[in-house]
């Protein structure tokens, strides 16, 4: 016949400490199938229209009739020798990106200084310099990302002496900035609080050593 059970659940915060921790260490390893990582790609892509860089895009599939374009930004981390960020995309010469990344991000003194340097170089070169970004390797950080800098110039007019490894620089400054801002948000993500916090909007319950009921 069938028995009626009585199991008794509890919510994240009704658990002893080492119970709390167990729960938390279940949530954090779910933390990848939430592309916890949107907002800083959707900050880094609006930084990179500012500068000049045009990030590449690839198609993806959806559950919809229509593809999905997906920024080509990759990344590890966030605690082995080799983690990083890279990115893909064609940089070029934007007007007033000295003064707009200010007004968008006006304490950022690093992305101030990448704007700086990219400004002056392509002041030196007539703003004819372009750069193409492309991934290569299995690993992800700024020296896996192969930049080609070319001048556009209508007399054959050869790039300054620094142009090639000033913008190359930059934008390795670029992929650094990213990698520091995920860095800073997984920290924040998968700090305690913010777990505990993501557990109590889900309603998520626990038996009592702290594993997920259900």
């Amino acid at each position: 016949m069938p028995e009626i059970l009585s199991i008794t659940v509890y919510q994240i915060d009704e658990l002893s400490a080492a119970a709390r921790e167990k729960a938390r260490c279940w949530y954090r390893d779910t933390l990848d199938s939430f592309s916890w990582w949107d907002a800083v790609y959707e900050d880094f892509l609006r930084i990179c229209a500012i500068i000049g860089v045009d990030v590449a895009t690839v198609s993806r599939r959806s559950a919809g009739p229509s593809s999905v374009c997906d920024p080509c930004i990759y990344f590890r981390g966030f605690s082995s020798q080799g983690d990083g960020a890279s990115f893909e995309g064609v940089y070029k010469y934007a007007r007033r990106a000295v003064h707009e990344i200010r007004q968008y991000a006006p304490q950022d003194e690093a992305l101030h200084a990448i704007a700086d340097q990219l400004t002056a170089l392509q002041r030196r070169n007539f703003y004819q310099l372009t750069a193409r970004i492309t991934q290569r390797g299995l690993y992800y950080h700024e020296y896996t990302m192969r930049i080609d800098v070319s001048r556009d110039s209508p007399s054959g007019q050869d790039m300054t002496a620094e142009a090639e490894e000033g913008i190359t620089e930059a934008l390795r400054d670029l992929a650094r900035w990213l990698y520091r801002s995920l860095e800073k948000e997984w920290d924040y993500q998968s700090s305690d609080e913010a777990l505990d916090e993501a557990i109590r909007a889900n309603g998520y319950t626990f038996m009592a050593d702290g594993s997920r009921f259900g």
